[in-house]
């Protein structure tokens, strides 16, 4: 810092701890630069500081006082002392850290890491990215810096608009898109317009880890739904629950897809208990033996269903760009909690978005992204058929971008986790993500960071890790 804020902050620091107490007399400027061997110019900004800061009073033909306004003794300050009251929100949220938080890089890098919920950021197009990034901050109006729409930039959400209708048969149009922050802007969204404290909502078991703790934030009562071999069951749905959420498309973690029969008895659910759905397609882009399924949303009628989607797993995850398509009636409360959360998203990020889509670069961008994982999943299956053989069941390799591994033996999870570690290989746990507890133990491999050959070294390692623990 310049020297007079030095002398500023130390002064300031020696008045509020009290060792320079309220009506005592400070050094002239000219004693005090003396004292210090500096100019007395330093000393006169850092008194000038004080004094208007209310520190010091000046007292004509006397000298420089400390204000009686500040407590004489005033002790140091002890934060750990000072009890302060949470809301029930900031105790939920409080609460739901140690489990949320948890390290990008692992403190104990691995050779092999299959990591989760990291997009293939090697593969996308950055030189492209970075030219029309360009381009639209030197084209942006002085106008364009200020304050924009709370729904998003209108050429965005008509070219998401555009996009869903071909790659999802999502049915709407740009006036019921509204670009947040990330889908988990979204589920906080959605939180707040339609869950009061205590309300019944429906939540797959197992689930998102973002999705559950907003709502314990929110002061929901979780309603779990065990999924099975074929997602949700609508008939386990109770008749006081009045909110579901889902991932039809490839529910997470097991990676199931919620067949067609299914999908029209959840809508017909919803339709008689006069319920919403919010369905989270989080990587319903990636289907690789067939086309993706329609969306959820394609097949509601009635106005009963949420959607919601993201950036981050198909671009990269800091460009904090999602979006949630409101049913007509429900999109002026969400733009107003949406403008009254944090005002709108950054506009150059969506400026630059909306050409990336409607250039067609990013379909083409998902179409090698598609190959990529389509490549990345083959390998990981016959890795899986060649090393592990029928010692465990897969689940989830027909769309997204990650597996699930069942071991048909009794294994402890934490134990796998610990022995395919000691093997050089870091796997991660289903527990984490159950809302009640199973004795069925199940590991998570994303592959969307791993080259083939990486997968096929790091099955052949888990095969020992895998092995029944006498």
């Amino acid at each position: 810092m310049p020297l007079f804020r030095q002398l500023y902050a130390r002064l300031r620091e020696k008045i509020l701890t009290g060792e320079f107490r309220a009506g005592e007399k400070l050094p002239s400027t000219r004693d005090m630069a003396q004292e210090l061997g500096v100019s007395r110019t330093v000393a006169l900004l850092a008194y000038d500081q004080l004094l208007a800061e209310g520190f010091l009073i000046g007292r004509k033909g006397s000298g420089t006082y400390v204000s009686s306004v500040v407590t004489a003794g005033r002790p140091a300050r002890t934060p750990s002392s000072v009890n302060i009251r949470l809301s029930r929100f900031g105790s939920a949220a409080s609460a739901a850290w140690s489990r949320v938080n948890y390290p990008q890089r692992p403190l104990d890098p691995l050779p092999y890491d299959f990591a989760s919920g990291l997009s293939d950021i090697e593969n996308f197009p950055f030189e492209a990215w970075r030219r029309i990034l360009l381009r639209c901050a030197r084209k942006a109006p002085i106008s364009a810096l200020d304050y924009g729409p709370a729904a998003g930039n209108a050429k965005l959400r008509e070219a998401i608009c555009m996009h869903l209708r071909r790659s999802r048969s999502v049915a709407c149009d740009a006036s019921q898109v509204i670009v947040v922050n990330g889908s988990q802007q979204a589920l906080d969204l959605i939180c707040r317009v339609l869950i009061e404290p205590g309300g019944r909502v429906a939540l797959e078991d197992p689930s998102y880890q973002g999705t559950t703790e907003v709502l314990r934030a929110a002061g929901a009562r979780i309603v779990p739904v065990s999924v099975d071999e074929n997602g949700l069951d609508p008939a386990r749905l109770s008749a006081k629950v009045r909110l579901a959420f889902v991932t039809p498309s490839h529910q997470f973690p097991t990676g199931v897809i919620l067949p067609l029969h299914r999908r029209l008895a959840l809508l017909n659910w919803a339709k008689r208990q006069n319920a919403i759905v919010v369905e989270d397609d989080y990587d319903g882009e990636f289907r690789y033996d067939s086309q993706p399924l329609e969306s959820l949303q394609g097949l509601d009628r009635e106005g009963r269903v949420l959607y919601i989607g993201t950036f981050s797993r198909t671009v990269f995850s800091t460009l904090r760009i999602g979006y949630l398509i409101a049913p007509k009636r429900l999109v002026r409360p969400f733009l107003a909690a949406k403008w009254l959360s944090d005002r709108q998203t950054a506009s150059l990020e969506q400026d630059a978005l909306a050409e990336f889509i409607s250039s067609g670069l990013y379909e083409r961008y998902l179409r090698r992204l598609r190959s990529r994982n389509a490549a990345r999943r083959d390998a990981l299956l016959v890795a899986v058929r060649t090393y592990l053989k029928d010692r465990v069941e897969v689940s989830g390799y027909e769309a997204g971008g990650h597996v699930v591994l069942w071991p048909r033996e009794c294994i402890s999870e934490k134990a796998m986790i610990e022995r395919a570690a000691a093997q050089g290989v870091r796997v991660y746990g289903l527990s984490g993500y159950r809302l009640k507890k199973s004795t069925r133990s199940g590991i998570i491999l994303r592959y969307s960071r791993m080259n083939e050959s990486q997968i096929r070294e790091a099955v052949s390692r888990l095969a020992s890790a895998l092995a029944p623990i006498s």
